[in-house]
């Protein structure tokens, strides 16, 4: 049973396919493009994830759109490539919730899928139960929470369905003094758009962000509230900071870093693995390296066609001790390995590292590579079976999705880090997920004492994470990375 689900096709679009019981691909369309169409088929990605499949449209059996869809769309005449496949239609929030629950670890779950608005919701709470999803309350637009913080994102001077991620941030540096003004504003499922705040004077920046933060977290909570697990699906899902306090009140928390309109490529195709093929063993996204990688002739190719200068690094001891070298010296390093991550988040193989060791770090990223406010800060990357010695965290670390604290004997060695009081943002890694990556920071541990690296994702000006190895050499050589391992070759600058 091969099946392909495509999602996001308005913003943010995506594919991903399930091939004969387990998740062979996931890949965003602007990864591949870095211009995409909004509206438009994935051509790309699509045909990205029938190549990392070995899979021809003829095998495909099942095409699941997530919703919505353009208006009068001909999407369905595009897809007539699959000819021998059955396609239908994904409710959009349907498609959050099944991308949440049936990765999870929980056999049972209260689901809730929060993001601006998709087909006329912006909410959802669900009952998974074993290989099923029952719909038990449904928030219409527009009582959005997620619109609410984007007015917010707004008012701060920043940009809606962009930079929320920075108002989270924001908001760990300040209190909630305006609460009572966002709870007039939102009360059980209802929210209004419109604030009685303050002038938003550099003052009380934090502590509007910190208001708001108070208020989707009271919301979500009272949406939980009486369950064991829970999951969490759509834009919201990403906020890390929300995660964690859901990780603080509940047995179980899972949600995934593809959260968005990506992910509902993800949840078509399960929703049709369980909901139409009536399949009943659950498929496990893993640690969501689900993207294109490249051989080592392909990366080669890359370079020489670049007329750079570079040396070869032909077995895996080499890669790693090249970038500890590089690393001990407090040199900035970009990581391009293996498979792609699927989501916006840097998971070991798209990733710019550094030393904690470097008291210039967090300096040094924000403003010669990166190019943003050095209140920014960045995941320390540590193995899973040692995380503990160093940090306090949730299992959500695993991909990069919630906070964590750092243990008081550490909070010196990694304030370049700390978000706030003792907050930072915490990246576990296990052997089984990567062992490259697990390799490299055991490695720096053994050279320095210390394995833990900075990590933060692989790409500039706002764009998606870098997927090729020409879009690596163009970011490498547009910043102030000083060396680069691209598969088994380094670059130094």
């Amino acid at each position: 049973m091969n099946i392909l689900g495509i999602g996001g096709v308005l913003n943010d679009a995506a594919a991903a396919l399930i091939k004969d019981g387990h998740i062979a691909a996931a890949v965003e369309e602007a990864k591949l493009t870095r211009r995409p169409e909004p509206g438009r088929l994935p051509e790309a990605a699509i045909a990205a994830c029938l190549k990392l499949a070995k899979l021809e449209p003829g095998h495909i059996d099942h095409v699941a759109l997530a919703r919505p869809l353009p208006t009068g769309s001909a999407l369905p005449s595009a897809l007539r490539i699959f000819t021998k496949a059955k396609v239908d239609t994904v409710d959009h929030h349907a498609a959050h919730a099944a991308a949440a629950y049936y990765v999870s670890p929980f056999e049972e779950a209260t689901v809730i899928t929060l993001d601006r608005e998709g087909d006329l919701r912006c909410g959802a709470k669900w009952r998974g139960a074993g290989n099923t999803l029952t719909l038990e309350e449904e928030i219409l637009y527009p009582n959005s929470i997620a619109g609410l913080y984007g007015h917010v994102t707004e008012l701060l001077g920043m940009r809606a369905r962009a930079d929320e991620h920075r108002v989270q941030w924001l908001s760990m540096t300040g209190k909630p003094r305006f609460a009572e003004a966002f709870a007039a504003v939102v009360h059980d499922r209802a929210v209004e758009q419109s604030l009685s705040l303050p002038e938003v004077h550099p003052d009380n920046r934090a502590d509007i962000a910190a208001s708001v933060q108070h208020a989707l977290e009271t919301y979500v909570l009272r949406i939980a509230d009486g369950a064991t697990n829970v999951c969490l699906g759509g834009g919201v899902a990403w906020n890390a900071v929300l995660v964690s306090a859901l990780e603080r009140r509940y047995e179980g928390v899972f949600t995934q870093p593809a959260a968005g309109n990506a992910g509902t490529a993800l949840g078509a195709a399960l929703h049709a693995w369980h909901g139409v093929a009536g399949k009943q063993n659950r498929l496990d996204a893993g640690s969501y390296y689900l993207g294109p990688d490249f051989t080592v002739a392909e990366v080669k190719e890359a370079l020489e066609n670049c007329k750079l200068r570079f040396r070869l690094l032909e077995t895996v001891p080499a890669r790693i001790d090249a970038a500890v070298s590089q690393l001990e010296n407090n040199h900035i390093v970009a990581w391009m390995q293996g498979r792609m991550e699927f989501g916006p988040r840097a998971l070991g193989n798209r990733s710019i590292l550094a030393s904690p060791r470097d008291p210039y770090s967090t300096e040094n990223l924000n403003t010669f590579i990166k190019h943003r406010e050095s209140s920014r800060k960045f995941a320390a990357s540590v193995p899973v079976e040692i995380a503990s010695e160093y940090f306090e965290c949730g299992p959500n670390a695993r991909h990069l999705a919630s906070v964590g604290t750092v243990r008081a004997a550490y909070k010196g060695q990694f304030k370049g880090a700390i978000l706030a009081a003792d907050s930072v943002r915490v990246h576990t890694v296990s052997k089984e997920d990567n062992p490259l990556y697990w390799g490299l920071l055991h490695a720096f541990g053994q050279k320095t004492g210390l394995p833990v690296l900075y990590n933060t994702s692989f790409n500039l000006f706002g764009e998606p994470l870098v997927c090729t190895p020409r879009d690596a050499v163009r970011s490498f050589y547009s910043s102030g990375i000083d060396a680069m391992v691209a598969g088994n070759f380094l670059l130094e600058k």
